[in-house]
């Protein structure tokens, strides 16, 4: 299938730009630029993995197209919120919120599916895995409720929001070629356990940049209360 060198390919280079784009210096000139093309081959990788998977009769592509559509949802909604105001996006943001919960919905009914399934599965997988999904685009979809109602949203909750939709789209990227396309590298390699130093080095960067941003809100929140007083 000429597809399928395409979604590899693609994936790659959302490898390759989301590790240059989390390494370099936030809002330079070089994160901007493999930022960019970090969202480009991630749509073309999630878009084309979805649609391959959507046709495919293999085991575990119920899964995939979950993954695939998630990923692009938390990749454009990360981009308008730095790209658009809210009131200029609204029409989008209220699109890919109908995306994120039909995507959620449809992750909880899989997942309990899976908990009557055979064997508690369903398509080879566990409901946990269905649940996660489900969970986090919802979330997802309720925040960007909550942000339409606001018609706004300010520096620092705006940074994390753009942080945390692409870093978790970045985790699904590194999750899904290192360890769900384990059988691919050299045995020796799936036994010393490297395989998972790449999606750990991902959660880790997650979490210390939204520790950071956390601790910008409250140092500016401290700052404000102190003028107010004065």
């Amino acid at each position: 299938m000429i597809l399928l060198p395409v979604h590899v390919m693609a994936g790659m280079l959302a490898l390759a730009s989301g590790a240059v784009a989390m390494a370099v210096l936030k809002g330079g000139s070089l994160h901007r630029k493999a930022g960019r093309i970090f969202v480009g081959a991630m749509w073309f990788m999630s878009a084309i993995g979805a649609g391959m998977a959507a046709v495919s009769d293999k085991r575990g592509t119920v899964v995939t197209v979950l993954a695939g559509l998630l990923t692009f949802y938390l990749v454009s909604t990360a981009l308008l919120t730095m790209r658009r105001p809210v009131q200029e996006a609204r029409e989008w943001i209220t699109g890919f919120m109908m995306m994120g919960l039909s995507v959620g919905v449809s992750a909880f009914g899989l997942g309990l599916a899976a908990l009557s399934g055979v064997g508690g599965r369903l398509d080879g997988l566990p409901p946990a895995l269905y649940f996660v999904f489900g969970f986090v685009a919802l979330s997802a979809a309720l925040l960007d409720a909550r942000m339409l109602a606001v018609g706004s949203i300010d520096g620092v909750h705006r940074l994390a929001r753009h942080i945390w939709r692409m870093e978790f789209a970045m985790f699904i990227a590194t999750a899904s070629f290192f360890l769900g396309q384990a059988k691919q590298f050299p045995e020796p390699i799936r036994k010393s356990g490297l395989l998972a130093i790449p999606v750990l080095m991902v959660v880790l960067h997650l979490a210390y940049w939204l520790v950071r941003v956390l601790i910008k809100r409250r140092n500016l929140a401290t700052a404000a209360r102190s003028n107010t007083r004065e």
